[in-house]
């Protein structure tokens, strides 16, 4: 089963989520697959402790102008949407930091004067936690696109439906969060009971479940706080909330430190796997 973990807004517990059901799963002896896909800013690994021994470049496909060539048209200038080239003068500039590498330069150029290479965007580093099979991606500093990272790291995702492949998306609801729940069969949203995590909630749900088809959950955290917008929106939808965690200081205090969910409150466990069983239930229906 493929289930990617995703928030419409950060900090609410997403990361928190993702790590605890990756434990309860291996400690139960289900194969776990992990996929930190938040590129910009991965932290499942300080809870999970990987050991990494795996690295493989992430990249795009630049263009690099042939000057003997070039003719100086103008044509792959005027194709460009993202404005990456720039004719200036007797020369063609490329600004790799605005290519998207859709390739339209290279596929319109008369006169094949343009060519494509690599451009290095980030990094994929892969290893284990435990029995935990781990990838994160890490976006290097001044670059923009987080989504070729995410669509190369599940690139390694096996074929194999054996097993639990786990995906902790970026927050939000933009382009990093489409290729993350792309091809999942569920997609358990995190959020908390307040305006901005109804709101976050409504945005997120509509884009997966609305525009993407795939279905949807809603794990409550913080319960106890804010107000009953969301139970509210989410009876409404016919959204099912799996279970709540509530607003304790203990659990605070535990995340702080670096403590899984599940070893803050062992109790958990059991909530997470029931709500595994749950998930797979409606994934075979």
């Amino acid at each position: 089963m493929k289930l990617a973990v995703a928030s419409g807004k950060g900090g609410t517990g997403k990361t928190t989520i993702a790590v605890s059901l990756a434990l309860a799963a291996s400690r139960s002896g289900i194969p776990v697959f992990f996929y930190d896909c938040d590129v910009e800013a991965p932290n499942a690994a300080l809870f999970l402790h990987p050991e990494l021994d795996q690295a493989v470049d992430a990249s795009i496909l630049v263009p690099e102008v042939k000057k003997d060539l070039c003719t100086l048209c103008g044509q792959c200038v005027e194709v460009c949407a993202y404005n990456a080239l720039a004719l200036v003068g007797d020369d063609v500039l490329v600004f790799h930091e605005m290519c998207h590498g859709c390739g339209s330069c290279t596929a319109n150029c008369p006169e094949n004067a343009i060519m494509e290479v690599p451009h290095r965007i980030g990094v994929i580093e892969s290893g284990f936690a435990g029995e935990i099979r781990f990838s994160h991606g890490r976006m290097d500093i001044g670059q923009a696109m987080a989504t070729p990272i995410i669509h190369k790291m599940k690139s390694g995702i096996p074929d194999s439906e054996e097993g639990l492949v786990l995906l902790d998306a970026p927050p939000g609801s933009a382009c990093p969060v489409v290729e993350t729940a792309r091809d999942m069969d569920h997609v358990l949203m995190v959020t908390e009971p307040t305006p901005f995590g109804f709101h976050d909630l409504r945005q997120a749900v509509k884009l997966v479940r609305g525009e993407m088809g795939v279905p949807v959950g809603v794990i409550i955290n913080r319960d106890g706080i804010g107000d009953e917008q969301v139970e509210q929106y989410c009876n409404e939808q016919d959204i099912p909330i799996y279970f709540r965690i509530p607003f304790d200081r203990a659990i605070a205090e535990g995340y702080s430190d670096g403590k899984p969910l599940i070893d803050i409150k062992p109790g958990f466990k059991n909530e997470f796997l029931k709500m595994l069983e749950r998930i797979a239930g409606q994934v075979d229906e």
